[in-house]
């Protein structure tokens, strides 16, 4: 019997060199791709008198430039943030609006597990498999404190969780300071993965329930997710401006 279940985990459909290639990093590489790609030949096509792919890409640029500038009041500061903190937010908008193209999830093969057919989907969203938000927030909450280290040097920074010259009172409070860290990368991982998969869950769901004539009644659902998956990829942005915001202030403080 042919069963098509919703696998936690993203499902495994080969190795490269010792490596498990599952269906989420065929999205991941194609996100990329289309990314560094699209950049590569909207920069060399520059011209004083911008085309249509020039004016979409300077919108965007400019665009999201600007509200980091608004969001941090330092447009200078906001200038050293944005190839982070943009190259997060565009990544994760694009590979959120890959996972509801028509197709991913749908489109797959059926192979035998203790006895009976499974169904294993060619592709799968990025953001519905955790090691991809785990390895982005780790990404994020590394670089704040890879910039507070740059503003306030490795053993200040280091200081701000093991201080042990203030008394046991600012020790543990450090060390509180460290676990929050640690919290960041589960909050970041966990809300995105969380979001994404329960979107995942809801298109299959309705998409089972009705009939294939009917089909067309799930739209509202699919326009609804490239909304959430706009969403997710700002709020996930945001938090880390924030953070290395707040990162490089408190470093400051320190300084002085």
């Amino acid at each position: 019997m042919k069963d098509i279940h919703i696998s936690l985990q993203a499902e495994t459909l080969g190795h490269f060199l010792g490596l498990p290639i599952t269906n989420s990093i065929i999205l991941s590489l194609l996100a990329g791709l289309v990314l560094v790609g699209g950049g590569m030949l909207v920069a060399s096509r520059l011209k004083p008198v911008p085309g249509k792919s020039q004016n979409v890409a300077e919108i965007a640029i400019d665009g999201t430039l600007s509200f980091m500038g608004q969001v941090l009041g330092d447009q200078k500061q906001a200038l050293k943030f944005f190839p982070l903190v943009a190259t997060i937010f565009f990544f994760i908008l694009l590979n959120n609006w890959l996972g509801v193209l028509p197709g991913i999830g749908s489109i797959g093969i059926f192979t035998d597990v203790h006895g009976h057919q499974e169904f294993v989907p060619l592709f799968r969203a990025a953001g519905a498999d955790l090691n991809t938000t785990l390895a982005l927030a780790i990404v994020a909450v590394l670089a704040t404190q890879i910039f507070a280290i740059k503003k306030l040097g490795f053993f200040k920074q280091a200081g701000k969780y093991f201080d042990f010259k203030h008394g046991p009172i600012h020790f543990f409070v450090g060390i509180l300071e460290l676990v929050g860290e640690f919290a960041k990368v589960l909050s970041f991982s966990f809300r995105l993965f969380g979001n994404i998969f329960a979107g995942e869950v809801l298109l299959i769901i309705m998409l089972s329930l009705l009939p294939l004539f009917a089909t067309f009644a799930v739209l509202p659902f699919f326009l609804l997710e490239y909304f959430v998956g706009f969403i997710q990829a700002l709020v996930f942005a945001m938090l880390t401006l924030v953070f290395l915001k707040v990162a490089t202030m408190e470093a400051e403080v320190m300084e002085h």
